[in-house]
């Protein structure tokens, strides 16, 4: 297992808690119907697991994550939602504790870039899909993002974050190599699309670039920044600024790009 760069810090939860469905998993639904039993790894604070739930109920979702401390925050969800159908599981994606052939659909958002080795996690997640069922898998491309005004501080915070990803063990530019790795994994039946996430209205950036500030200074990225060299409070501190100066500016533009698969089994 890699370490996972972004940590639990509120201000990453306030954009783990804007995902959807639809903003995050548009390329899965269309293969989603009403008992279509589903395993979401990596289920993080629930709000695609509870989508997903609505969409194949009365089937059943389990959501998996490494911790029951994470696995606290999509169980909070789901009660509030008053949904009934989900089951939560504590595991690895390396080694799943689950029968072969078992869920009609295996999904995982944003993992396996924190993955240390993401393709026998594609093994696994196959071994646990039926014959016939899906793997769909979405992750970002960090450096394929593409932003407005270039400001030398967001420039400086994506080399910040690379570094700091790879040293976890991940690889923050997954989003390319998702069919790559399918294929190393054996999958041979794999339909690879991309998407993304626009943020350009004065509401958008207040929200995405603050987001971002608090995230250059408290999370748990930050923190391994400090401990490990890469970067200084005084660092992070400009950093966050540069966020705050691409939000405030009418013409802050950013579109961050997103690898799909989905592998039929």
């Amino acid at each position: 297992m890699a370490t996972y760069t972004h940590g639990h810090h509120e201000s990453v939860l306030r954009s783990h808690r804007w995902r959807t469905a639809e903003n995050s998993a548009e390329y899965l639904l269309p293969r989603l119907s009403s008992g279509v039993t589903v395993l979401d790894i990596g289920c993080g604070p629930g709000t695609i697991t509870g989508d997903l739930a609505r969409l194949v109920t009365p089937a059943r979702v389990t959501a998996l994550e490494v911790t029951e401390e994470a696995l606290s925050l999509a169980r909070a969800e789901i009660a509030r939602r008053g949904l009934t159908n989900v089951d939560f599981v504590v595991g690895d994606v390396h080694k799943l504790d689950f029968a072969d052939d078992t869920f009609d659909v295996v999904h995982a958002h944003q993992v396996l870039q924190h993955l240390g080795d993401p393709v026998a996690a594609l093994r696994e997640m196959r071994r646990v899909t039926k014959p016939g069922g899906q793997i769909a898998v979405r992750d970002s491309d960090y450096a394929a993002f593409a932003w407005y005004p270039r400001l030398p501080e967001l420039d400086e915070w994506m080399a910040l974050y690379q570094r700091v990803a790879r040293s976890n063990g991940g690889e923050p530019d997954a989003g390319r190599r998702l069919l790559a790795w399918a294929h190393a994994a054996g999958l041979t039946d794999v339909e690879a699309t991309s998407s993304t996430w626009c943020f350009a209205t004065q509401a958008d950036r207040d929200w995405w670039g603050g987001m971002w500030a608090d995230r250059v200074l408290e999370s748990q990225m930050a923190a391994t920044a400090v401990r490990t060299g890469a970067a200084t409070r005084d660092d992070l501190g400009r950093l966050a600024e540069g966020w705050r100066r691409w939000a405030a500016d009418p013409d802050g533009w950013i579109s961050l790009l997103h690898g799909e698969i989905v592998a039929t089994v």
